[in-house]
């Protein structure tokens, strides 16, 4: 429970976010999504198709995933400023679809950009959807340009875009600030 007392920052073992995993129909399919929407770079491949597949107990018990689960491909992306993302591909008996907003447990990655625009628009055209027209962002993240748009990957997942370029009204009432890449 919070005690309202801001922690420490200086005991915390935690320096950032390093990378997000993303299961995807189609590993090849997904890295040229990444790399024509978000200007994401290849860094590695730790399971090759060529290489796997890796399955097994010991495999499904480090995931946590279902007896019968296979990986075909695990790959290491890097973004622009930002965090990693690990894109695996699986296959897996009673795979259920990518989560929704309203499902329990992480459900969407959240990107900055400098031009969100410009951003649906590369996503449009890397074979995503936006869900509507970029919209301003609402309370203590309003301000004359910020915005935000929701939007899915090819394969359905939900991928947030996002800009504050002016000034925050919740910045009036805390010395903290949220990162901005």
């Amino acid at each position: 429970m919070h005690d309202g007392r801001d922690p420490a920052p200086e005991r915390s073992p935690v320096r950032g976010i390093d990378h997000v995993g993303v299961t995807v129909p189609d590993i090849e399919a997904a890295t040229d999504f990444f790399v024509r929407a978000l200007g994401a770079e290849v860094l590695y491949d730790t399971l090759r198709r060529a290489d796997g597949p890796n399955s097994g107990p010991a495999m499904e018990r480090r995931l946590g995933v279902p007896p019968g689960s296979v990986q075909r491909a695990i790959r290491m992306l890097a973004l622009p400023h930002g965090p990693g993302l690990e894109l695996f591909e699986f296959d897996a008996p009673g795979r259920r679809p990518p989560a929704l907003p309203c499902d329990l447990g992480w459900q969407h990655l959240a990107v900055y950009v400098d031009d969100l625009d410009d951003a649906v628009a590369r996503v449009e055209e890397a074979g995503g959807r936006a869900l509507s027209e970029p919209c301003p962002l609402p309370g203590p993240e309003a301000g004359p340009r910020n915005r935000m748009a929701y939007t899915h990957t090819p394969w359905g997942s939900t991928l947030e875009l996002i800009t504050y370029p002016d000034p925050q009204p919740y910045e009036n009432r805390t010395p903290h600030r949220r990162r901005r890449p």
